[in-house]
């Protein structure tokens, strides 16, 4: 361990998880790494890091386990699995869990832990996509106890622009559903907006630079209509598997909550018959496609 900094513990190096975990080591945290596939690790060792051959490794020497994971069923799966975190965590590590995860399932699983093996759980669901992973300019929503947060904010800001306390656990995960709901809906009608351009004679290639500075401008738009108008779709830098989890999230929290969420139920209807046509692994910038002429898509 360092004299001077935290040890940290990384599990999940994908797509948000490689740039983050980059970060970090280039901060000079001493970082230990696991994923279920070990060949992603590989430019993170190059960097520094060390690997363990399970999530409960991660234990040994970390005073703080961060998440980067797919979904709740995943991060289900490394803490409580055989070999994982709860096997191994003791009383005053700290589990940050960066993940999109199911608000209820958080607060159990938090409580949990912290039962079984006093491991305190800080959910931190993050936004700004791999743009904002690779510059630390994520926008980072947490829940957790007030003193657990403060240690890690000096830790959280070589990793995001803002770190806001939402409430205890869970507050997080809803304010990530909230976030999720705005960004799903705007990719939709963003697509809406460019297959409609194109059909009536207008560049649509020109709406993004038209509209910037005005009520309609936001950075999907800025992001998303470009590569819908170029039909660049490649690299994939998220993927429509992703926002069709987080608005079934969504629906179900409004349920829960006796809360109606019409827009977001359409929302994931048409993600999930978007991705039912093969484009689960791909951008969502192929949204697209959905109101294309099949000539044209």
């Amino acid at each position: 361990m360092s004299d001077t900094l935290p040890a940290l513990a990384f599990a999940g190096i994908g797509l948000m998880g490689l740039p983050m975990g980059r970060r970090l080591l280039a901060a000079g945290f001493p970082l230990s790494i696991w994923n279920r596939n070990p060949a992603k690790c590989e430019p993170l060792v190059d960097a520094g890091a060390g690997v363990v051959n399970h999530p409960g490794d991660l234990c040994r020497e970390a005073d703080i386990v961060m998440l980067c994971l797919a979904d709740t069923a995943a991060v289900r799966e490394v803490v409580f699995g055989p070999g994982g975190i709860a096997e191994q965590g003791l009383p005053g590590q700290l589990l940050v869990d960066f993940s999109s995860c199911e608000p209820a399932a958080t607060r159990a699983m938090a409580a949990e832990l912290e039962a079984r093996c006093g491991m305190r759980w800080v959910d931190a669901p993050v936004s700004g996509g791999t743009p904002g992973a690779e510059a630390g300019t994520l926008a980072i929503m947490a829940g957790g106890a007030a003193e657990d947060i403060e240690r890690l904010r000096p830790i959280l800001a070589h990793l995001g622009q803002r770190l806001t306390r939402m409430g205890e656990v869970g507050a997080g995960q809803v304010t990530k559903v909230c976030n999720q709901m705005i960004v799903a809906c705007n990719a939709l009608v963003i697509a809406e907006v460019v297959a409609l351009a194109e059909r009536a004679g207008v560049d649509a290639g020109l709406i993004a630079p038209a509209l910037a500075g005005g009520f309609a401008d936001s950075k999907p738009l800025q992001i998303l209509a470009p590569q819908m108008a170029e039909s660049r779709f490649e690299p994939v830098k998220w993927h429509v598997r992703t926002l069709l989890k987080d608005l079934d999230t969504a629906v179900k929290l409004s349920r829960e909550q006796g809360s109606s969420t019409p827009l977001s139920g359409l929302a994931a209807q048409l993600m999930r018959l978007h991705g039912s046509q093969g484009n689960l692994e791909r951008d969502p910038a192929t949204l697209v496609e959905l109101y294309r002429g099949e000539d044209e898509a």
